[in-house]
């Protein structure tokens, strides 16, 4: 069995295990845009995630890799070429990031406030319908 990071030992129950995996401020919102564009080049991913720096980037991509939830597949060309895409473990997690950002969204809406850029909630919604279908 993988050793977890930052844990001596086992994790002391299954939902300090899960936030673990997908602590961090950027996790969640990598999963988000892999869940609703695919397959994404770091560049890309990098485009979506204004405030971050490469190196954290590469980090938490890293981070994801290792616990199973995303592929990094890297293409022999120049200038090099990176896609990240979801793994089957990590399109699990479909229904709860889409649920979460439209909960979210609710949040921002009753103290009225918003995103700095416009999202599509509809297509947030068609994508958490269909993560209930393959349930």
């Amino acid at each position: 069995m993988k050793k977890l990071r930052n844990y001596d030992s086992a994790p002391g129950c299954s939902m300090e295990a899960a936030i673990h995996i997908l602590g961090g401020k950027w996790k969640g919102v990598i999963l988000f845009h892999l869940f609703k564009e695919g397959t994404l080049r770091f560049s890309e991913l990098q485009r979506y995630l204004v405030s971050i720096n490469q190196r954290l980037l590469t980090k938490q991509l890293r981070e994801l890799e290792e616990d199973g939830l995303i592929i990094r597949e890297v293409f022999p060309v120049v200038p090099p070429k990176v896609e990240y895409s979801l793994s089957e473990e990590g399109k699990e997690l479909q229904h709860i990031v889409m649920e979460l950002s439209l909960w979210g969204r609710k949040w921002l809406e009753k103290r009225e406030m918003k995103t700095a850029i416009d999202e599509d909630m509809d297509e947030v919604r068609r994508l958490l319908v269909q993560a209930e279908s393959r349930n």
